[in-house]
């Protein structure tokens, strides 16, 4: 409605701010076509990486890392990361050089006055000069993320959660009917709807928050569930952020059995000790959610629900909760519109249309090909296990299996495609023409980077897998 409201005053600019939070994916994929064809420019704050990627042409990110303080690129995110890797790669360099310089001015410098005497006072300026924009560089490199662990219980069940026939109806609708699944430790179940098709009914049922109308829900004795609300009702607005990190009162908190003073827990989730008397209603959104997350860490558990818990964070505070929740050792189910996420984590797909129907998909991609199709794969009416490989004991996922057995292939045509661009380049017609000419000199240069990020992607995999090799 917002975005609506927005869009009748028919703009020359469109400013939007994290404009898929709340949206369901249905929603978001609305929002990326009107967009991409939109006549009207927009500028957006978004830490959805899908939808950057789909829908924009300029990226700037602003980060003290970049001298400035801001960094941009023209292209969508990928592109922009590629960049980002570059640069962060060139200045690294450039740090390692400039500290070698240093060392030697710093030698310099400490043979005493008598040494220096014959020695130019514009030399003694330029060494301060080096020293200088050395600690701006090393000052730039410096940077915090929150430090995200959710804490297992260690328990050992196959079986923490049995949903057999589960149906369920709101306001004299049905939402969803024979429900049948199995959440074992390593599953992640991943939620997909539009926004009232049940997907935050079907998690508080979960929960045992609700009784579903039909159907029954088994608990492995003494289950510990935790459970992350996308409205964070149970945060009290009202409180300091330090009695909200240390619920229990006092000045500290114990995580994994250890006690920790509340201003070093602040720490983790990049709070000053200055904001500990700060009010949560003066925090931002994204500050709320990690106090939101923080909490939740205290408690140790056997099964995760979250609901949407991607909201207002920050891409760096979100690469870690993917990173900490694919190592997670309970069972996870994950309401969210987040793409990437589901597509790193999810070990299956259960969708809801609204209507009393719903359907299970391996993946993401598989949902997608089955909405352009109009056509859908009911659940089987038996209880069925969520696979639980979402990190294997070659320490790569299924996914990224799937991918090194084939990258290799898909190197070969890469190269295939420069040499072809290079011949081309030399035949007489096209490097006569300098339209074709610089057409295919584009053309080579997205070839050839193509062909450096499989190699570079082919690295990362193997890394991955032989490091986990070196462990066992």
């Amino acid at each position: 409605l917002a975005i609506a409201a927005a869009l009748v005053r028919n703009p020359d600019v469109l400013l939007l701010d994290e404009p898929t939070n709340h949206l369901d994916l249905e929603g978001v994929l609305w929002l990326e076509k009107l967009l991409v064809t939109a006549r009207f420019a927009v500028l957006v704050v978004s830490h959805d990486r899908r939808f950057l990627e789909n829908t924009v042409n300029r990226m700037v990110e602003l980060n003290k890392l970049y001298p400035g303080g801001c960094f941009t690129v023209q292209g969508n995110y990928s592109e922009f990361l590629l960049r980002r890797d570059e640069f962060l790669a060139a200045q690294e360099r450039r740090g390692e050089a400039l500290a070698n310089r240093v060392r030697r001015e710093v030698e310099w410098l400490r043979r005493g006055p008598r040494a220096r005497a014959g020695k130019s006072r514009s030399r003694i300026n330029e060494a301060g000069r080096l020293i200088g924009e050395l600690a701006d560089l090393q000052g730039r490199q410096t940077k915090s993320a929150a430090a995200i662990d959710f804490e297992g219980s260690g328990r050992r069940s196959r079986q923490l959660l049995i949903a057999r026939g589960v149906g369920h109806s709101m306001g004299g609708r049905p939402l969803f009917k024979d429900v049948d699944l199995v959440l074992s430790p390593g599953s992640c179940l991943g939620l997909l709807g539009q926004n009232g098709s049940g997907k935050t009914t079907l998690l508080r049922l979960l929960a045992g928050e609700l009784e579903p109308d039909l159907g029954t829900i088994e608990h492995a004795d003494a289950l510990q569930i935790v459970t992350f609300d996308q409205n964070r009702e149970q945060l009290d607005l009202r409180q300091t952020l330090r009695h909200a990190l240390a619920p229990s009162g006092g000045d500290s908190v114990v995580f994994q059995g250890n006690t920790l003073h509340v201003a070093a827990w602040a720490k983790r989730f990049l709070f000053s000790p200055e904001q500990l008397d700060v009010a949560l209603g003066s925090l931002s959104g994204g500050e709320q959610a990690r106090v939101f997350l923080a909490r939740l860490m205290l408690r140790p558990a056997d099964l995760l629900l979250l609901d949407e818990p991607t909201n207002d964070l920050d891409i760096e505070t979100l690469e870690i909760l993917e990173e900490t929740l694919s190592e997670f050792a309970g069972a996870l189910v994950l309401v969210t519109h987040d793409r990437f996420l589901l597509d790193r984590i999810s070990t299956g797909l259960l969708a809801l249309n609204g209507e009393g129907k719903t359907a299970m998909f391996a993946d993401y991609s598989q949902w997608e090909n089955a909405q352009r199709s109009g056509r859908s794969r009911a659940v089987q009416s038996t209880a069925r296990p969520i696979p639980s490989n979402r990190r294997t004991s070659s320490g790569l996922t299924s996914r990224e299996r799937n991918e090194l057995r084939g990258i290799e292939e898909r190197i070969v045509a890469a190269e295939t495609e420069v040499m072809e661009t290079q011949r081309q380049m030399e035949l007489p017609e096209v490097a006569t023409d300098a339209t074709r000419l610089g057409d295919c000199w584009t053309s080579l240069e997205a070839a050839r980077q193509e062909v450096d990020r499989l190699y570079t992607r082919w690295q990362e995999l193997e890394d991955k897998l032989n490091a986990k090799r070196s462990r066992q």
